[in-house]
Parts: C-alpha cells; sequence; structure tokens
C-alpha cells in the first residue's frame, strides 16, 4: 500500500487521498485491487470494488460497507506511471474486471473519469452518462461518470 499511496501522490496531486482510505478498499475488496507491472517494477494500481450503478463514493471517503445488492463493479481508481504507459496495463485491468464482474453476476462496469481521460475509457468500452449521473463535486471539473454494460 505504501507503494500505491506514492503513486496516487504523483498522480494525483489535485484528488489526494488517505492511505486508510485506499487500504480500507484493498481490505473490503482484495479481489478487485490489483499491481500494475511493468517488468518487475510496479508501474502502477488499480481499485475496484462492488458499487452501485449511478452512484460514486466521495474521493478520500471510507465506504464502511460494500452494497448488500450492488449491480455493478466500480473502478475506483486506475493509476498508471508514464513509464508503464502504451504497454495495455488499463486495457488489460478492465479485461480482468469484466471477467470478475461476470463471476459476481454484475451487468455493468462504472467509474469516473478525471483529467480529460474520456477518450482512454471510450475505447476501452465505457460511454458517458448524462441521464441518471450522480453529482461528482469531489472528482474535480473534468469529471464524467461513465458505464460498460457487460
Amino acid at each position: 500500500m505504501p507503494q500505491v499511496l506514492a503513486i496516487a501522490a504523483r498522480l494525483h496531486p489535485e484528488l489526494p487521498e488517505r492511505l486508510e482510505v485506499l487500504a480500507e478498499k484493498r481490505r473490503l475488496f482484495p479481489d478487485g485491487c490489483r499491481k500494475l507491472m511493468a517488468g518487475l517494477d510496479m508501474a502502477g494500481y488499480g481499485l475496484a470494488h462492488p458499487w452501485r450503478l449511478n452512484a460514486a463514493p466521495r474521493v478520500d471517503a471510507f465506504l464502511e460497507l460494500l452494497p448488500s445488492a450492488p449491480d455493478c463493479l466500480y473502478l475506483h481508481d486506475v493509476a498508471v506511471l508514464s513509464e508503464g504507459r502504451g504497454r495495455g496495463a488499463a486495457g488489460a485491468y478492465v479485461v480482468y474486471l469484466e471477467g470478475l464482474a461476470r463471476k459476481l453476476g454484475l451487468g455493468h462496469l462504472a467509474l469516473v473519469s478525471v483529467y480529460g481521460t474520456v477518450p482512454l475509457w471510450e475505447k476501452l468500452g465505457f460511454k458517458s452518462v448524462s441521464a441518471g449521473a450522480p453529482p461528482l463535486p469531489s472528482y474535480g471539473p473534468s469529471a464524467a461518470y461513465m458505464a460498460k454494460k457487460l
């Protein structure tokens, strides 16, 4: 988790999260949390957990519990350092999560795109949601709620 925090601090200076908040996601749903590797080095991470479609947890907020009846797998964060980009890490993580969501009987993946990454997520099959999208004040002005039907 210290490596995750270091990468998050480097890539998300405007969206800081405490180590305890990130660690809670791993504790609540370890299957959704993965290191993204470039050779032998950790080049990024992915954090995901079951959630409710058209809802997004606040940044740097504890979840406390996962929903008893989730309908999506929520990608809380996918972060890849510049030296690890262009190798398909985010795409491979999404493919992994698709399989995990199907195994859990969940029909969607969902996320909040930040820093203008909507085109990346669109290439991976996500679509921006306008009707019913949650308010996203803690994610910054460029935030866009996106979902992918499985």
